[in-house]
């Protein structure tokens, strides 16, 4: 049975059966080099520390208040302003999707740059509301002119800004952005995701307004197979939105890996300086190759257009190495692959097989 029986299919929505399913690559006996993870494991000594305090949690049990030293733990290690409060998802990408729910009023619509990441776009469509994304320019900065524009003709009620942006790995003009935040009708989500490795980060002007929302992951901080994600804002804003998350939507077990982590922070801080050291590296052994365009990164990324982005991406799989084809994602990130910053032996490997994919 390849197939929904025609009853069944009836029932599911017409938009949701013509819809692509996020799709993960696999990445089997690979360099992977594809998702932006950090390559770093835990060290021995901490696994075993963690291992035995995972073993001890009562699993017959719901999760419990707990959670809520994790979420006291977030707040002081990012630095959160007096009056915010910190909300916490499975993942930023449940953020994104109760964000869409809690806001679906008749009307509503999404508003964010293009290229960015697919499930701004992905969760408006899944909550029935209107997604307009607005391109970059050519070298992938926000276009003033067509953002405020956009804002005052569709008025949305979320607008999403990537800092830094997902897969072009740049971090936008301040000036600019303070414009759109001025400018917003509704909400504006600043999505710092690759927070670890920029070199900026918004959170020591959030205070300033009472509709800015900061989101983070600890995906890219060491933990992608945790799946936590945390978002800031005012206090009262946040219990507004907080009223859709299911209930106990953290496990026990992700909830006291953040916390273990958190505890040994400074092991995550030295994998992310290591990571934006090998950035370096990589980003001048990239602009050495001929033929290729490389962008400067703020991310644990690395974006490059290639002449022949499906054949050097298909050259790199057969050598054992897998990177992201993002070249028909937009049209302008034509004949571009996403390269994820590994370890030094893994960018070494990443290197060859570039060369001799091109």
């Amino acid at each position: 049975m390849n197939d929904v029986a025609p009853g069944l299919k009836k029932l599911i929505r017409q938009d949701v059966q013509s819809m692509h399913a996020y799709a993960i690559q696999d990445s089997a006996g690979m360099v992977k080099l594809d998702a932006m993870e950090n390559p770093h494991r835990l060290p021995p000594a901490l696994q075993a520390q963690l291992g035995q305090r995972l073993g001890a949690l009562a699993l017959n049990r719901y999760p419990d208040g707990r959670v809520n030293d994790l979420r006291a733990a977030l707040a002081s290690y990012a630095q959160m302003p007096e009056g915010f409060d910190i909300m916490l998802g499975n993942g930023s990408d449940e953020l994104i999707s109760l964000l869409a729910m809690a806001c679906d009023v008749p009307g509503a619509s999404i508003l964010a740059p293009l290229p960015g990441f697919v499930m701004y776009a992905m969760s408006a469509q899944l909550q029935g509301l209107k997604f307009i994304g607005v391109p970059l320019t050519a070298d992938f900065e926000l276009d003033e002119a067509a953002m405020l524009a956009a804002i005052a003709e569709h008025q949305p009620s979320i607008i999403y800004i990537a800092y830094p942006n997902n897969p072009t790995a740049n971090l936008w003009d301040d000036a600019v952005i303070e414009k759109i935040i001025a400018a917003a009708p509704g909400l504006v989500v600043i999505d710092e995701a690759y927070q670890p490795f920029s070199s900026k980060s918004y959170i020591d002007r959030i205070g300033r307004h009472s509709h800015v929302l900061l989101m983070r992951t600890l995906s890219k901080f060491g933990l992608a197979g945790v799946r936590i994600g945390y978002m800031m804002g005012p206090k009262a804003l946040i219990a507004e939105i907080d009223k859709v998350r299911p209930p106990y939507n953290i496990s026990a077990l992700n909830y006291e890996c953040a916390l273990f982590a958190l505890e040994h922070a400074e092991v995550f801080a030295a994998q992310a300086e290591d990571i934006r050291a090998q950035r370096a590296i990589l980003f001048e052994a990239l602009q050495a190759l001929p033929g290729l365009k490389t962008w400067k990164s703020d991310a644990n990324m690395i974006l490059v257009r290639v002449p022949d982005a499906q054949k050097t991406f298909e050259g790199m799989r057969a050598r054992k190495v897998l990177v992201k084809n993002v070249s028909k994602m937009h049209p302008l990130l034509a004949n571009c692959l996403r390269l994820t910053v590994g370890t030094a032996d893994d960018n070494v490997q990443m290197l060859a097989a570039l060369k001799e994919s091109l």
